[in-house]
């Protein structure tokens, strides 16, 4: 991963694609399975907009430790406005540049705050598809979600994810071959270890 770029952009795009995503998810979807095995559509929606949250945290200033990656429960239709909430939070919590180069406590260690906004780049682009895949709606994944950022989050992965090992502190699966002709959203899937 690029550790002089500015990933903030990028993350505003993926929040972007989360939020349409998101808005396809009708109640009574919520119970459905999703790629991300351990997680049920709500609960699935619970964990990202909670990441949000702790990113958000984490640009105040805070530990990501001292905050859960999930929120509570909401309504079942309540789920764009609580990620219209996280997602100004998140925004105004990293506005400032000189964060991006402050050390930072991410769920994978102290790093500068860029490498914890590119991290969740990763998180954010890879839920969308995990939602997506949940909802299973038409057009095709393909046609409804952006390559770039499954491109840019696939290179994030490349480079900060090991292949081997895998579980315990790499929370991922073993890496899976994907078809040669398989687009970024299936690649990045692969190798985080979902079935495609």
């Amino acid at each position: 991963m690029d550790t002089t770029q500015d990933p903030r952009p990028l993350y505003l795009l993926a929040l972007d694609q989360l939020e349409k995503v998101i808005a396809e998810a009708a109640p009574e979807t919520l119970d459905r399975p999703t790629p991300c095995t351990e997680y049920d559509l709500r609960t699935l929606l619970g964990h990202v907009v909670g990441g949000i949250h702790r990113l958000a945290y984490m640009g105040e200033g805070g530990h990501c430790e001292d905050v859960p990656a999930a929120t509570g429960e909401l309504p079942d239709d309540g789920w764009p406005a609580a990620l219209g909430r996280a997602r100004a939070r998140v925004t105004a919590a990293w506005a400032e540049d000189a964060k991006l180069d402050r050390p930072t406590f991410a769920p994978w260690g102290e790093v500068p705050g860029r490498a914890a906004v590119g991290g969740y780049v990763l998180e954010t682009v890879t839920h969308s598809w995990d939602i997506a895949r949940a909802l299973d709606t038409d057009p095709p994944l393909d046609e409804r979600l952006d390559e770039r950022l499954a491109e840019a989050a696939l290179g994030i992965a490349l480079a900060v994810l090991p292949a081997e090992p895998r579980g315990g502190a790499v929370p991922f699966g073993p890496v899976r071959p994907a078809p040669a002709e398989a687009g970024p959203y299936t690649r990045l899937a692969a190798y985080l270890g979902r079935e495609v």
